[in-house]
């Protein structure tokens, strides 16, 4: 099945000028989507070029080695974007680390509804499938959760949560974040993360709780 992504917003205009398009930009951005519809085995790289527009040639140019150098630069994109996500959310709740949980559901949920709920985490997906596949891109992924990990961590830490007891959190916070990504694309519905958002809240981001 050929799923089929409006990619005009990777289209870039400038006043007056011809329209441009970046080949190598637009290949990671279509594996990066179809990683999070789809999977890493199922995505290959006939769908890839489809859907970037990118021709045959031109993708070989910026990625001689393939699919998995592709990959390499989508996990690290991703990676990237969702690190600038929760550097952001912590910076707008410093000190406040109720309010920072909440934000952190209420931003993956407003996610999943935006893309219709096809979009699962890129890292979750490839995880699922990589280690049987290749080492290093399971070590990129890997590297995404833990860098994601301390940034939470680092946040309880600053809302007065012992280390072990911020580091501990961060970790359980994240897996109810996957995990509720998975029960939302499901259900087709954002609940799970409300639910989550509040019991969260109340039981883990507290320094007494």
């Amino acid at each position: 099945m050929v799923i089929t992504i409006d990619a005009s917003s990777e289209a870039c205009y400038i006043a007056g000028m011809t329209r441009k398009t970046d080949a190598r930009a637009r290949a990671i951005a279509a594996a990066e989507r179809l990683f999070r519809i789809q999977g890493y085995t199922a995505t290959g790289l006939t769908q890839i070029l489809e859907e970037s527009g990118s021709p045959k040639g031109s993708f070989y140019f910026h990625f001689p080695r393939g699919k998995a150098q592709l990959a390499e630069e989508a996990i690290d994109h991703y990676i990237a974007g969702r690190i600038a996500v929760l550097r952001n959310i912590s910076a707008d709740t410093t000190g406040d680390a109720v309010s920072f949980v909440r934000r952190l559901f209420s931003a993956f949920a407003a996610e999943m509804v935006a893309a219709d709920f096809q979009y699962g985490c890129l890292m979750q997906n490839l995880a699922n499938e990589l280690p049987a596949i290749d080492a290093e891109l399971t070590k990129r992924v890997a590297r995404g959760f833990v860098e994601s990990t301390e940034i939470i961590a680092e946040h309880f830490r600053g809302g007065g949560l012992a280390p072990a007891r911020a580091s501990a959190t961060a970790a359980a916070l994240v897996a109810a974040l996957e995990g509720a990504r998975t029960i939302a694309r499901l259900e087709r519905t954002p609940a799970i993360f409300e639910a989550l958002a509040d019991v969260s809240a109340r039981k883990w981001a507290t320094a007494d709780g």
